[in-house]
């Protein structure tokens, strides 16, 4: 591209970009064009830089459309200098409209089934080695809101407490027999089994199966994991307790969901769960549902859950609202991806971390100025 036509491209970028932040309220930022000339906006000292290096770069400015800006990012052709909190705030002058994307995520269960559907999403989330998750996560392994008593104290702590209060919510003693929805990485057959609590960890991800197994027998817990989907499980005795750690948003469908409940409780056993929840359904930035979790994941949507529960003898017995724990988390979980960058992208590549960085600190912003909630909620199944 010719000098003079380079510098009418960057002119015309650079006017458009004015034009789109008029009246909007962002933090101030430079962009560095292809030819290293930097252009600034907004007043004050620039919190970040975007660089721009490629003709995608340059496209993906221009549109102000959130996917082309996040797949510039991960694919290297732009990169972020300075404070990535600051970038994340700007979101909201992007645009993430894709209509048939939405449409085709509602309508792919009904073709393929919910049980493929399921179990090819979470394969392909946890399709890493655990090694990766175990890189941001804390010690406890816990892959959903910690509960936070002060937001400086260590996630492990706040994971900690988290986890007791499952088993006291609950009511668990040991010999108990507890259904563990979504094994993950045998945070809560770990937990509860030191406890003599017997926990069946119910997983569709072949890695969490295998990590779980080596746990159980490394550490002589009572417990079992077992490689199937919910909707399909059944058991011969009914479970004195259900928990689901985070996976929630893995279960879309709340009517089959609270069938299952009560096929699979005894009469006052207790339902565990938290999630990560917008008040839509299917609301979701199409990055997530592209290059994090596929399918039709959808964030948990509180009061449909309660409108299915509702219409059984289910018992509500508590509520609680984890949105700023969450926030914590996943700051936390993003300050520690950062810290492991250097291993990670040896190990995994530069665009599995790039990302799981907009991924982490995304979620941790969305927390933070209340564009998602967090609950926990217990449930109860009242005795005959």
């Amino acid at each position: 591209m010719g000098l003079l036509k380079t510098n009418i491209v960057e002119t015309w970028l650079a006017q458009r970009i004015r034009d789109h932040l008029a009246g909007k309220i962002v933090v101030p930022f430079n962009v560095r064009s292809p030819n290293d000339n930097v252009y600034k906006f907004g007043e004050g000292d620039p919190a970040f830089t975007i660089s721009l290096k490629d003709q995608n770069a340059l496209t993906a400015i221009a549109r102000f459309d959130e996917l082309r800006f996040t797949e510039a990012y991960i694919n290297g052709s732009l990169d972020i200098e300075g404070d990535i909190w600051a970038v994340i705030s700007c979101r909201e002058i992007l645009s993430d409209k894709r209509p048939l994307h939405s449409i085709w995520r509602r309508i792919e269960p009904l073709i393929s089934g919910q049980v493929h559907t399921n179990r090819r999403a979470i394969e392909e989330h946890y399709d890493y080695e655990s090694e990766f998750y175990l890189k941001f996560m804390d010690r406890s392994r816990c892959y959903s809101q910690a509960v936070f008593e002060h937001d400086d104290e260590p996630l492990e702590t706040a994971q900690r407490r988290k986890l007791e209060f499952v088993v006291q919510s609950c009511g668990l003693k040991p010999g108990d027999r507890v259904l563990d929805v979504g094994g993950g990485w045998g945070t809560f057959v770990e937990h509860a089994g030191k406890q003599g609590i017997h926990v069946t960890a119910l997983t569709i991800a072949r890695k969490s199966e295998e990590f779980i197994n080596d746990l159980i027998r490394r550490l002589h817990l009572p417990c079992e994991v077992i490689y199937g989907d919910f909707y399909e499980h059944t058991t011969a005795e009914p479970y004195d307790a259900i928990v689901i750690l985070g996976v929630m948003e893995h279960l879309p469908d709340y009517p089959a969901v609270v069938s299952q409940f009560l096929r699979l409780l005894k009469p006052g056993g207790k339902i565990y769960l938290d999630a990560s929840s917008f008040r839509e359904k299917y609301s979701k930035p199409t990055f997530i549902s592209r290059y994090v979790y596929p399918g039709n994941h959808r964030y948990f949507c509180l009061h449909d859950f309660l409108t299915q529960v509702a219409k059984t003898n289910l018992e509500v017995r508590s509520i609680n609202n984890d949105r700023h724990s969450y926030y914590l988390t996943c700051r936390e979980w993003a300050k520690n991806l950062d810290a492991e960058r250097e291993e990670i992208v040896k190990r995994w590549g530069e665009k599995v971390y790039r990302i799981f960085r907009l991924y982490l600190w995304g979620s941790s912003y969305s927390f933070f100025n209340r564009g998602m909630d967090a609950f926990r909620l217990v449930l109860e199944r009242p005795g005959i």
